[in-house]
């Protein structure tokens, strides 16, 4: 990625307070893919592209019973892992993605998940955010912010980035205020609030005490006659 964007001491110590307060509220942040080794974590992190991670825990256990290696994967007939992973969405487009990444894994990576984000990018439905999951749970590697929707939504609204669909430059200014080792929980811990209090629709305001505080650039705020003099 490019240089990160700079950031002024007061928006990092206001980062700061905001990542107590959701450690506060989310003591355990954690991916709620199920998994138990990183080729189980990347194949479920490739089916939740646009599909929800209960739905994901629910084709799994059956896909790794079938196709439980990177080996066995790669040889699946193709009709079969469609079947599998049907759904979750776009299973044409995921099970061509599981076969060909698990392929790659056992030709170039003797059938071990990379741990680079430049070699994870080599494999078939692995973009950035997909790599970012599997560094960041799979061998605790911060090398980056995952920006799903949860993330995307919530940092605009807490005031920390100023963009809304460019995950790329949200991404950047996530890494610009919190520090490394932070990464993998931020966004955890973001879409815990996401999915618990800051959702993306409401009609009426959030009462939790992050959006009350911290919420400049959330509806809410308009809602509760709050004023951002920030």
């Amino acid at each position: 990625m490019s240089k990160l964007p700079r950031k002024t001491k007061k928006q990092k110590e206001r980062a700061a307070e905001i990542l107590e307060e959701l450690y506060k509220y989310y003591p355990d942040p954690h991916c709620e893919l199920n998994h138990n080794n990183p080729f189980e974590l990347l194949v479920a992190t490739i089916l939740s592209a646009q599909c929800t991670d209960v739905r994901v825990n629910k084709v799994t256990p059956a896909l790794f019973k079938a196709y439980p290696t990177p080996e066995a994967m790669a040889e699946a007939p193709l009709e079969e892992l469609e079947e599998l992973v049907k759904t979750t969405g776009f299973y044409r487009n995921k099970a061509l993605s599981l076969k060909e990444a698990s392929r790659t894994l056992v030709e170039e990576f003797g059938s071990e998940v990379p741990q680079t984000m430049d070699e994870l990018l080599t494999l078939r439905g692995a973009a950035r955010k997909t790599a970012n999951v599997v560094l960041g749970n799979a061998f605790g590697i911060n090398h980056g912010v995952v920006v799903d929707t949860h993330v995307k939504r919530i940092s605009n609204r807490l005031g920390l980035t100023r963009e809304k669909k460019n995950t790329n430059k949200i991404e950047r200014d996530l890494m610009a205020l919190f520090p490394r080792e932070s990464w993998t929980d931020l966004s955890h811990l973001m879409i815990h609030h996401g999915r618990n209090a800051c959702k993306a629709r409401f009609s009426e305001p959030p009462d939790h005490p992050i959006c009350i505080k911290y919420g400049k650039r959330c509806e809410c705020w308009k809602m509760r006659g709050q004023k951002n003099d920030k």
